[in-house]
């Protein structure tokens, strides 16, 4: 399985046994105090499908029964080829909502990627053998992305002009406290340049995140202490979190307020292969019982794309429906 950020090191870019909860028949044991959220999608899951028929592709997100769409790059260029207003209207007419959109906290060109021979899990190893191969990806005549080190006011413009509520940061550099130190910089100038245009700002997490560098510390931990809790916000993997051994309730406990988005990602027990919403070991239960210490407002299915990703949003969109019927 090919993940974003091992997606984007390949492309030459920026360098949990099964768990099945119980069907919940009542709603508020999982969001006390507040009102049911609708089932978002990050459509990085659905790259190749995204990019090949945009169209298409979210027709079948929508017939699957998601309500919210979270978009990221493409090899469309844009909003999967369209500007900003013209793809609010495409996912309007569908009858979803366009939520968020992932932009590069620095900019980088990727490369043309072979197939693979085997699918990549999480951790970089080979998925169990008869796993699809990753197709070959041909970047050489995408145009070039926006980032927001040096694109922060127009992709915040355009988050705008698309009626989003947050801009997020997908990925940036964050090995060394230089380029944490930098990241931070970006990110307080984009957080203050959002709140101006009525967005929410805020940054996805990997593992790696949770890592320490220089002085003990970690990217995660520098990220939250140094940014405006106001300004800058956190969209949480919860399962990047539980393969870095973090708990993501007692984060939520140790920064009340702070997460109003979550990426709903499961992973298997080997804590490498990302899987099907449910069919790992994330804590789906007690993470949205937290919700309102999080914050939550919007979640998002995410499958880092998936091979078949189709059947994948549909297996995870089912369990969550049961999860919070």
């Amino acid at each position: 399985m090919t993940t974003r950020r091992s997606f984007l090191r390949d492309a030459g870019a920026l360098t949990l046994g099964g768990l099945v909860l119980p069907h919940l028949s009542d709603a508020n044991a999982l969001f006390p105090g507040m009102a049911p959220r609708p089932v978002g999608l990050q459509l990085f899951t659905l790259f190749r499908p995204m990019s090949d028929d945009p169209k298409g592709t979210l027709e079948k997100v929508a017939a699957v029964g998601y309500k919210e769409v979270e978009s990221a790059f493409s090899l469309r260029g844009g909003y999967y080829g369209y500007k900003a207003k013209e793809f609010k209207s495409l996912v309007e007419g569908l009858g979803m909502t366009w939520r968020a959109h992932h932009a590069g906290g620095a900019p980088f060109r990727p490369r043309p990627t072979p197939p693979a021979s085997t699918t990549v899990t999480a951790g970089g190893g080979p998925a169990a053998t008869g796993a699809p191969a990753r197709p070959a990806m041909d970047f050489s005549k995408m145009p070039p992305m926006l980032n927001l080190r040096d694109n922060y006011q127009q992709l915040v413009d355009e988050a705008g002009e698309g009626g989003l509520s947050y801009l997020i940061c997908a990925s940036t550099p964050v090995s060394t406290l230089d380029e944490i130190s930098k990241s931070i910089e970006v990110f307080q100038k984009t957080g203050e340049a959002c709140k101006k245009a009525g967005i929410g700002f805020a940054y996805h997490n990997h593992a790696t995140e949770f890592d320490a560098v220089e002085g003990g510390k970690t990217p995660y931990d520098l990220i939250l202490s140094q940014t405006d809790k106001d300004l800058v916000k956190m969209e949480l993997d919860l399962a990047w979190a539980v393969k870095a051994g973090k708990d993501p309730v007692k984060l939520f406990e140790e920064h009340p307020g702070r997460f109003p988005l979550w990426h709903i990602k499961d992973i298997k027990s080997d804590l490498k292969t990302i899987t099907e919403v449910g069919n790992g070991v994330v804590d789906f239960k007690s993470a949205f019982a937290a919700a309102k210490t999080a914050g939550l407002k919007y979640f998002f299915v995410e499958q880092d794309m998936a091979a078949q990703p189709i059947e994948s949003i549909t297996t995870s969109y089912t369990f969550l429906k049961k999860l919070l019927a």
